[in-house]
């Protein structure tokens, strides 16, 4: 329920407040005073689309905030302290803002969140009719929703179980499609594959196996550059075929023997003395090393070589086709096994998918078997119930029928066709709402068809927006009959120009303009005692100080007392 509405810089209202509370709440003013812009801002707290133009002339955005009455441990609350809400006790703050750059901003429980879920609470808190909805309800799906509110439980136990098994139905058909589409094409697919495979299997490559390759060919190709470079190192590091110590090792040995001669003579020179052989060890084992790398360098090298440019040319190949490098080939070797395992196992997947599909699709047929046979049962009694309504809102001799038909197909809701007729007299042909019903007659339908519903499918807020319009006399007497009978087990708010209407609520709400004659601001007053006389006068004949209207507008509240008693 909502307890409170603070609205400030939206269109004509500057700041105004709506005290609502249970029972049935009565909007009235004056043409252009606000009440439209009362419905807006209930319409933004219900997350529906901002638009900039609702800011007030001259301020920055526009606010509003509704303060619920809620149960704390029900999905409403569990959904806004997902949303990172918070509650204080029974009670949830929501609130929306609207920048005149057109950015909006959605609270709930003091904390920011994506506008979609100010719309799934609004789902559930409450229901809007307006002159919009008229026109939605000529809809198919309209029409389909309002029979399964009506259902009530047992339909919407057996949808959602419905629901889930026609989208795994349909997922499996899907991928079903796809495999049957390209089974021509994903058997090449795996003949390739199987080639590659076969041909890099035969190559046998190894990570690391091009650049050793590399580096082999390029020795081999150089080999007496090498081989010459070696032996002309080695011989000026420790040459054996001359005697006159012009080698590295014979220079070294003759520098430590000249400096052995005097060694005695100066403490200075033992360091010296020991550098020297240690020099000389060094140069040594250079020696071995580079007569270790002559030894080593092939003979044959001219063979070897072409045998690793053989290797060379291989790999490639297979780089040519299957990578840009060595390792992308070795991996499309590796994850090939896996994708031709997938491929190869086409026909198997089918054939397990056109079971499982067999037994999704007879499940569906099941369930929408039972889809059918619920709504047709609620659909009787809906149509039935409806009918009495319209009695009593004037249209005594009008009939609502509600069709449910064979879809050619199944759908997410089941293989139904919703068609809610109206009958305007016994004998005549029934018409779709959309060419059956005049503006006042749809308002009524619509209002007969919530208060049926309310019945199975209780909703905390309802709110009409001139549900009364086209509608006067006994019929918008009725009209405010039926939306007290509704307001016994839930919030109403009614925005109405129609004092029979205004005559039944429990709250009266009265949205007043003043003009400075530059900035209209509006605010808003609740009517008690005389005040409401006044305003239910002003209703009526349009002259609020006339005797004989307040004279009228007091028996109309007292008639509307009776009645609703």
């Amino acid at each position: 329920m909502i307890e409170e509405i603070w609205i400030r810089s939206l269109g004509v209202i500057g700041d105004a407040r709506l005290p609502l509370g249970p029972g049935f709440t009565a909007i009235t003013g004056e043409t252009g005073a606000g009440k439209t812009m009362v419905v807006t801002a209930l319409n933004l707290l219900l997350g529906e689309r901002s638009d900039a133009s609702v800011v007030r002339g001259g301020s920055a955005q526009a606010v509003v905030e509704g303060r619920w009455i809620i149960d704390p441990e029900g999905p409403v609350a569990e959904r806004a302290r997902d949303a990172g809400g918070d509650l204080d006790g029974p009670e949830l703050i929501l609130a929306r803002s609207v920048s005149t750059e057109g950015r909006s901003r959605a609270i709930i429980g003091g904390r920011t969140t994506p506008v979609g879920v100010l719309n799934e609470l609004g789902q559930q808190l409450v229901v809007v009719h307006g002159q919009s909805d008229q026109v939605r309800l000529r809809s198919a799906s309209a029409q389909r929703h309002a029979l399964d509110r009506f259902a009530g439980q047992e339909l919407s136990t057996v949808l959602a179980d419905y629901q889930a098994t026609y989208r795994t139905w349909q997922s499996t058909q899907g991928e079903l499609d796809v495999l049957v589409a390209e089974q021509d094409r994903r058997s090449r697919e795996a003949e390739e594959l199987r080639t590659a495979m076969a041909e890099i299997e035969l190559v046998a490559p190894v990570r690391g196996e091009d650049v050793e390759l590399s580096d082999r060919a390029d020795r081999l190709t150089n080999l007496e550059d090498l081989r010459l470079a070696a032996t002309q190192a080695h011989a000026l590091v420790s040459s054996e075929s001359t005697d006159d110590g012009a080698d590295v090792l014979g220079l070294l040995d003759n520098a430590r023997r000249t400096i052995e001669k005097v060694l005695l003579h100066d403490t200075a020179l033992p360091p010296i003395v020991s550098a020297l052989e240690n020099a000389t060890i060094a140069v040594t084992e250079i020696s071995a090393q580079l007569s270790g790398y002559l030894s080593d360098l092939d003979t044959d090298g001219g063979r070897e070589l072409e045998a690793v440019q053989e290797r060379r040319a291989q790999l490639a190949q297979l780089t040519r086709r299957y990578g840009s490098n060595l390792d992308e080939v070795i991996d499309y070797l590796e994850s090939g096994s896996g994708r031709l395992l997938e491929l190869d196992n086409d026909s198997d997947r089918i054939t397990a998918l056109r079971e499982q599909v067999n037994v999704h699709r007879e499940h569906v047929v099941s369930l929408a078997a039972q889809l059918t046979e619920i709504r047709r049962s609620a659909a009787e009694r809906l149509g039935a119930g409806v009918t009495a309504e319209l009695a009593a809102l004037a249209m005594a001799s009008a009939r609502l029928i509600v069709e449910v038909e064979d879809r050619p197909d199944y759908s997410l809701n089941g293989k139904d066709q919703i068609s809610i007729l109206l009958q305007p007299h016994p004998g005549s042909e029934p018409l779709p709402l959309s060419k059956g019903g005049s503006g006042g007659e749809l308002s009524r339908v619509m209002l007969a068809i919530e208060v049926v519903i309310a019945g199975n499918d209780p909703v905390p807020t309802f709110i009409f927006d001139e549900v009364d319009a086209g509608v006067g006399g006994a019929s918008a007497i009725e009209i405010g009959r039926r939306l007290a009978k509704l307001s016994r087990n839930a919030q109403v708010i009614v925005v109405t120009h129609l004092a029979q209407v205004a005559a039944f609520a429990t709250n009266h709400l009265r949205v007043l303009k003043d003009n400075d004659g530059y900035v209209s601001a509006s605010s808003i007053q609740q009517l008690q005692g005389e005040q409401r006389i006044v305003e239910m006068a002003r209703l009526l004949s349009g002259l609020p100080d006339s005797e004989s209207g307040l004279a009228h507008a007091r028996e109309l509240i007292e008639t509307a007392r009776a009645l609703d008693s």
